[in-house]
C-alpha cells in the first residue's frame, strides 16, 4: 500500500513529465488543476508518444545500418574495415 507522501511524490512526477515532455504546450499550474482523468489520458498519451518513437528510432537503426561504435563506446573493428574499403587510394596527404 502506498503512503500519502508517495502518492504526492508520484502525483508531482506525473505533472513534472507532462510539463517537460510536453515542450511548452503546458503549464504547471494548468496541469495541478486539470481534472485527474484528463491528466492521467494526457500522461499516457505523451508517455505513448515517446514509446512510438524510441520504437521507430530503434527500428531505424536495425533497418540495414550498423555502427562503427558498440553500445559501450568502442570501435567495431570489422565494421570499420569494410567501412573504410571504401575510401582506400583516395587521401590527400602525399
Amino acid at each position: 500500500m502506498e503512503t500519502a507522501p508517495q502518492i504526492r511524490l508520484n502525483i508531482f512526477k506525473q505533472i513534472h513529465e507532462i510539463v517537460f515532455h510536453g515542450k511548452g504546450g503546458y503549464d504547471y499550474n494548468t496541469i495541478y488543476n486539470m481534472p485527474i482523468w484528463l491528466r492521467k489520458f494526457t500522461f499516457r498519451e505523451i508517455s505513448d508518444f515517446y514509446e512510438e518513437k524510441a520504437k521507430a528510432k530503434k527500428n531505424e537503426r536495425a533497418g540495414g545500418q550498423t555502427s562503427l561504435v558498440d553500445s559501450e563506446g568502442k570501435i567495431n573493428t570489422p565494421q570499420f574495415k569494410q567501412a573504410s574499403k571504401a575510401y582506400e587510394g583516395k587521401s590527400n596527404y602525399k
